[in-house]
């Protein structure tokens, strides 16, 4: 199947997309701000910079988009039929990317949170996210992955 627009439309609309500030980011940062907690955003002091860090709790939070990370069994984690090659390269890539950065900060002693798009769609979703959220940095295990599965 081709594309369906030019060249430079799909060029222009990849470029739009965003790797800091996205909707379910907001989102979720909202909703914690909501339950008391108090964060940094960015952090580039920190291996994989994560989306969110919590340094009261040595905690980092890492909010993915189910497409560009690959959420295993998640409806929202399709493949591109054009260029499959090439998508399932970048796929890897990120989700080697992933899972080294996950090791690098376990390593250093830091908890890891990754939390799915998915999780954040629905407004009602977005509450017990953010519980389960606080709850995860005051229990003290190690990582957690919160989908839309897991609510």
């Amino acid at each position: 199947m081709t594309d369906i627009v030019d060249p430079t439309t799909r060029s222009r609309m990849m470029a739009g997309i965003k790797g800091k500030n996205t909707k379910p980011e907001l989102v979720l940062r909202r909703a914690l701000h909501a339950q008391g907690l108090r964060f940094r955003l960015h952090s580039t002091k920190i291996t994989g910079a994560p989306d969110i860090v919590l340094p009261k709790y040595k905690a980092a939070v890492f909010v993915h988009g189910c497409f560009w990370h690959r959420h295993f069994r998640c409806r929202y984690a399709t493949t591109p039929s054009t260029r499959p090659e090439f998508w399932q390269a970048k796929f890897a890539a990120n989700v080697s990317r992933d899972n080294a950065v996950k090791s690098k900060l376990l390593e250093a002693g830091w908890r890891v949170a990754t939390v799915w798009e998915c999780a954040l769609r629905k407004q009602n979703h977005v509450e017990g996210t953010a519980r389960q959220l606080a709850d995860w940095l005051r229990c003290g295990t190690e990582e957690i992955e919160i989908g839309e599965g897991e609510l």
